[in-house]
């Protein structure tokens, strides 16, 4: 996946005239309070550098595992068209440009986040290239939502890691109060991002909420650690990118896990791909989380026609269109 051309041009605007060498260490201590979540009451984002090296290292990804997430919600609710967006920790706009890039008749998108350096910047990146009802809100999303208006779209994208575990039962009480239709949670593919999606997913179960994707059905997950559901999507670098991040390999293949859950129940949803394809001489493996809520891995084999065919075609976090 590439950043669609307006987001490439509005990032490359903005990082021209900064020293590569102040955005490769700010590059770093970016990824290491990622990488660690750490929760010390300080923001990520907190100065122009900091959201500078995040639209260098990290957007590309972040926006790659948003927009695949946006585009597995879109497959199972296919009559789905957000006129409105509300967008929880909105950083620099990630998700809004995502969503226009999915919905580009979104009319309303009201964009909450802490850090005035990310609402600058990220106002300025959108302003050419967005719909004219973006409103950016300054605001902490585990006090601040309740005069936030409700929304077709809510989304929280990489804010669940931020957020002290205590804190996390009424923000996700705070973001289902606000759908109107469709909840989106995006986070990082890790074990402990996977189980914070659990948490979520339980609590909106239990709420009434309908789950769209990635699991093709309500019953408790069936993996079991130390195996875990994550996915991937393949990010091409840019030469600011690769410099930024003193990598040589024109790619890298950022790990998610996301939560798609709708106030409206779907059509019946089919198994999903749930870890990379084992293909050999007219045969395919498939692992599969299943609408029966089992997950396992399957054989496919020429003898299954058409079957076969869909099955060695698919990939990591698809779905099989037959069950």
């Amino acid at each position: 996946m590439e950043l669609p051309a307006p987001l490439r041009q509005a990032v490359d605007r903005t990082l021209e005239k900064v020293p590569l060498q102040q955005l490769r260490q700010a590059a770093r201590t970016l990824s290491e309070r990622y990488r660690a979540e750490l929760r010390d009451g300080r923001l990520h984002m907190a100065d122009d550098l900091a959201v500078k090296a995040y639209l260098a290292a990290r957007l590309p990804a972040t926006y790659a595992a948003v927009r695949a997430s946006i585009e597995a919600l879109s497959e199972a609710r296919a009559d789905f068209e957000p006129r409105t967006l509300l967008d929880i920790g909105a950083g620099p706009g990630t998700m809004l440009w995502a969503t226009v890039d999915r919905w580009p008749d979104l009319k309303k998108a009201v964009l909450l986040e802490a850090s005035a350096s990310a609402r600058r910047l990220g106002e300025a990146m959108a302003a050419h290239a967005m719909p004219t009802g973006v409103t950016w809100i300054a605001g902490d999303a585990t006090i601040d939502l309740t005069d936030l208006e409700p929304a077709d779209l809510v989304s929280a994208a990489y804010v669940l890691d931020e957020i002290v575990p205590a804190s996390l039962p009424k923000l996700i009480d705070g973001l289902w109060r606000l759908t109107a239709n469709v909840l989106l949670i995006v986070e990082p593919g890790t074990p402990a991002g996977w189980q914070r999606i659990l948490a979520a997913r339980r609590q909106l179960i239990e709420a009434g909420a309908h789950v769209l994707a990635p699991c093709p059905h309500e019953a408790p997950c069936p993996l079991i650690q130390p195996d875990w559901c994550h996915f991937s999507r393949r990010v091409a670098r840019s030469r600011l990118h690769r410099l930024t991040k003193d990598a040589e390999v024109p790619w890298e293949d950022e790990k998610f896990i996301y939560l798609a859950a709708s106030r409206r129940q779907t059509d019946s949803r089919p198994s999903r791909v749930i870890a990379p394809a084992r293909a050999g001489s007219g045969k395919v493996t498939l692992k599969l989380c299943r609408p029966d809520g089992s997950a396992g891995e399957q054989l496919f084999t020429k003898r299954d026609g058409e079957l076969f065919k869909m099955a060695r075609r698919l990939d990591w976090g698809e779905t099989l269109g037959e069950n």
